[in-house]
């Protein structure tokens, strides 16, 4: 009898737990993944809207003659336009881009566009990745979009490599929206391991701009290339969020929210240690930059405020029950309000009329600062055991990971300039027994 009194009351403890699971879970907002982080300044964050409305011109079939510019215009000028790519152009191995030559900004621009859901070989893209598939320098990257990458950088290596040597003094910047993103940040890992190929380019002129990320590289990775990698998120975005396999995302599509909805009751019941200790699980790239425009409770838009951080613990794992989960990952809204969030910065603090050596002054303390975040995210990686997280010699080079898959970097140069970019990076892997890409041996740093 005393069992059987003991059942009622089980269910009421297990009704509790639910009840309080679920009120947790509907009252985290987006707002909670980034509030201890820094506010970002309008020196750092200027690019972002200008990035976004060079992806949007992507989308056009003649910028001379634009049907869907947004308001003020793509701010291209058609006559630096070095190049722009279709998908016969690149065989539907890689998304759209265009290649231009912004001379107000002293800038090489590679824009890609995002996934089109009516091309089929998109999702090959996307479908090309297993979990622990493709290592790369020293970690996980997702294999489909490595690859996208190479083709990329098969393509135009000769004109990029003349730019950058026509002008010495611009910065080479990759960027890219949702699977552009993805590719763009690989892009610009592949480059600045290889650097020698591109005349020996130094590391501080590349970066990278993800606009809503997806999760295309290990923890140990997205924390060592946030001083070039950079990804920008809009309040509820669902896809740097969701450790989930991209292939499952798209598979899913039309019945999103119930996938979400399902990833979010299993990743709550996984510890933070556990999902840090996973070398496989892969993670949005670089330095994050979190939009948050919107408050819980609250109906409508408020104003936006960038908050930025490198973060290695509490990196966007908690996906947010929102009916704006998905038009959050939509470019034409975060380009819009990545521009209001300027303006309100430029309003509060006027750079354009600051003097030119004042402004200076505040770029080098700006680059400092980013500089002592940047070590302290890879001392925390370290301290939290995150697989192959390293720390940079005295040299400035990175040491070696346990298993002697440490980074490329300097035997890349081994390599003789010739040779595509494609076949490079297949020549620093093996298969192992069971036919996963492994890094070999002789490339890991001695």
């Amino acid at each position: 009898m005393s069992i059987l009194c003991g059942f009622p009351l089980l269910e009421c403890v297990y009704c509790i737990g639910c009840a309080r699971w679920a009120w947790k879970r509907c009252l985290y907002t987006a707002g909670h993944d980034s509030e201890t982080w820094g506010v970002a300044t309008a020196e750092e964050f200027e690019p972002v809207p200008r990035l976004c409305r060079y992806i949007l011109a992507v989308y056009e079939d003649d910028l001379r003659n634009p049907l869907w510019e947004p308001p003020g215009g793509y701010g291209i000028n058609p006559d630096w336009l070095i190049l722009k790519r279709t998908y016969e152009d690149t065989c539907r191995r890689a998304p759209p881009y265009l290649l231009y030559l912004d001379h107000d900004h002293a800038d090489i621009v590679l824009a890609i566009r995002g996934l089109n859901l009516a091309n089929q070989k998109d999702y090959a893209v996307l479908l090309d990745n297993k979990l622990g598939q493709r290592k790369f320098d020293g970690g996980y990257v997702h294999n489909g979009l490595l690859k996208a990458a190479g083709v990329v950088l098969d393509a135009e290596y000769d004109t990029l490599k003349k730019l950058l040597d026509d002008y010495p003094n611009y910065t080479l910047t990759f960027t890219g929206h949702s699977l552009g993103s993805g590719v763009a940040a690989l892009m610009a890992m592949v480059v600045v391991q290889h650097r020698h190929k591109l005349g020996n380019i130094d590391r501080k002129r590349v970066r990278c701009y993800a606009i809503a990320p997806a999760r295309c590289m290990s923890l140990n990775l997205a924390v060592r290339y946030s001083d070039i990698i950079n990804s920008v998120v809009l309040q509820d975005d669902f896809l740097p969020r969701t450790a989930t396999p991209l292939e499952d995302i798209f598979k899913s599509l039309f019945c999103l929210p119930c996938l979400l909805c399902l990833r979010c009751v299993k990743d709550t019941f996984t510890s933070e240690e556990r999902k840090i200790k996973d070398p496989r699980r892969l993670y949005a790239p670089g330095r994050l930059y979190h939009i948050v425009e919107r408050k819980p409770f609250r109906c409508g838009r408020f104003l936006p405020i960038v908050r930025t951080a490198v973060p290695v613990d509490g990196r966007f794992e908690h996906i947010v029950l929102s009916c704006n989960a998905t038009s959050d990952h939509a470019i034409i809204w975060i380009e819009r309000e990545a521009k209001r969030a300027l303006d309100l910065m430029l309003e509060k603090d006027p750079i354009m009329e600051i003097p030119a050596k004042q402004k200076m002054e505040r770029q080098q303390t700006l680059a400092k600062e980013h500089g002592e975040e940047y070590a302290a995210a890879l001392q925390r990686a370290v301290k939290l055991a995150v697989p192959h997280a390293v720390l940079p010699s005295q040299y400035g080079t990175f040491q070696d990971s346990e298993d002697g898959e440490g980074s490329s970097v300097e035997s890349s140069r081994k390599h003789t300039p010739g040779g595509s970019w494609d076949e490079l990076i297949e020549s620093l892997f093996d298969k192992d027994e069971s036919g996963h890409m492994v890094l070999k041996k002789a490339h890991s740093i001695v």
